[in-house]
């Protein structure tokens, strides 16, 4: 039987216009280890470091978040990213996703309104500026807020963390 010369490989691309996910590779099976530099392989190795089954959703999400390094997203820019990837998830996994991992400590919750709720790949302590009007995240060097005295805590409780968002605007012209 001859084999065909059109075979089709699908292969990442990392363009942000034009994303391509390659899914087939989330199917494969990679041997436990340190990190590699792969980010399906290191993905799969976070998600069984913290006790969470590296399933396909999970992999795909996993990657299209920590694959570009710290950044603020929101479930329904991860959603659209996922779409633009070929990649079709439902928004109510990415919600699930998201949140599973900000439980297993991989993101980190900001809530900036009621309405609005960034997640950040960046886990560790920090603080946040939100500019207004841009709906816009970004990271606060960790040296620049201080906390100068924190209230205690009702009986039985613990301060768990603290965020601070500092909110900006454009200054007006005069």
């Amino acid at each position: 039987m001859a084999q065909s010369t059109n075979e089709t490989t699908l292969r990442p691309v990392f363009e942000e216009d034009d994303l391509e996910l390659p899914v087939e590779r989330l199917r494969v099976e990679q041997p436990a280890g340190r990190r590699t530099g792969c980010p399906f392989h290191d993905v799969r190795e976070m998600l069984r470091e913290v006790g969470l089954r590296p399933t396909r959703q999970r992999l795909a999400l996993g990657w299209l978040m920590f694959a570009k390094g710290d950044r603020h997203i929101t479930a329904e820019s991860l959603h659209e990213e996922a779409l633009r990837a070929r990649f079709p998830v439902s928004l109510a996994t990415v919600y699930n996703t998201l949140h599973q991992f900000t439980e297993a400590n991989l993101l980190r919750e900001v809530a900036v309104d009621g309405s609005k709720t960034y997640f950040d790949t960046n886990a560790s302590d920090h603080h946040h500026f939100y500019v207004e009007g841009q709906n816009e995240l970004l990271d606060i060097p960790g040296a620049e807020v201080m906390v100068d005295r924190m209230p205690t805590p009702p009986e039985g409780f613990e301060v768990a963390r603290v965020d601070v968002v500092v909110r900006l605007r454009r200054k007006q012209q005069s």
